[in-house]
């Protein structure tokens, strides 16, 4: 559960109108215009679930994140980084799909600065901070550039984990007709279940259940890709299986 600055920058950040308006323009954009899978409030909402769940796993492991351990900051602080990052990781889909991490970052930038003014006050030099963090959750979402934070590595991972068939049932009713995102809708479609837990080996255990072979697209063409590229690779065991056949063990 969250409390103190974490809570309240939740609490104002799903109800300020600038962000939803934002949200919703980016979902509006993603499925009517360009035909890809939800990028909205729900996504960024599902996104920061994920991140909160696997950041707790860590934690209960005794794994501290960056922020707390190279002593700058508390792991509260590291979650208001998470929270701000993954409520406006997509804003960049209300202006295109190319390049949408860094569009994202420049439109969120103002919001995020407006933000930690009325979460942190007089507190520069942790509004700098956690500003930064919040940016480099953004821009890395999409393992386009490389990031170095275990933060921003959760925020990478998380995105990549909503990928369960609930979040291509829009586009999917919309239109029948090809187009480009095709392959992430219907791979989408094929994923029954995402569970996030504690391992054995490791502190995260993420097993994906399909109930068709093309789900694996999600698992090797969208989600390995970011964890191959994210900090927390090495606390992660990864498995997936088509439901009723042999399961697969990524990591």
């Amino acid at each position: 559960m969250l409390t103190g600055r974490a809570r309240k920058t939740a609490h104002t950040m799903m109800n300020d109108p600038e962000i939803h308006f934002l949200q919703d323009y980016a979902n509006t954009v993603s499925i009517k215009r360009l035909g890809y899978n939800d990028h909205g409030p729900v996504h960024m909402r599902k996104v920061l679930i994920n991140a909160l769940i696997m950041s707790d796993l860590l934690h209960k492991r005794g794994i501290k994140l960056n922020l707390e351990g190279e002593e700058i900051g508390t792991l509260e602080d590291s979650t208001v980084a998470l929270i701000v990052a993954a409520l406006l990781h997509d804003v960049g889909m209300s202006v295109g799909r190319e390049r949408h991490e860094h569009t994202g970052a420049n439109l969120a930038l103002p919001v995020i600065e407006r933000i930690l003014e009325s979460i942190y006050g007089d507190d520069l030099e942790k509004r700098v901070i956690i500003r930064s963090m919040a940016v480099e959750g953004i821009v890395g979402h999409m393992a386009t550039q490389k990031i170095h934070s275990l933060e921003a590595g959760l925020i990478l991972i998380a995105d990549g984990l909503d990928m369960e068939k609930g979040r291509a049932r829009i586009p999917m009713l919309i239109t029948t007709e090809s187009r480009v995102g095709d392959i992430h809708k219907y791979s989408a479609a094929a994923i029954e279940r995402v569970s996030i837990k504690e391992g054995s080996e490791k502190p995260i255990r993420i097993t994906v259940d399909m109930s068709a072979e093309v789900g694996f697209f999600q698992i090797e063409e969208v989600l390995f890709t970011k964890v191959n590229s994210s900090p927390i690779k090495p606390y992660i065991e990864l498995f997936a299986r088509v439901v009723g056949g042999d399961t697969k063990q990524y990591l």
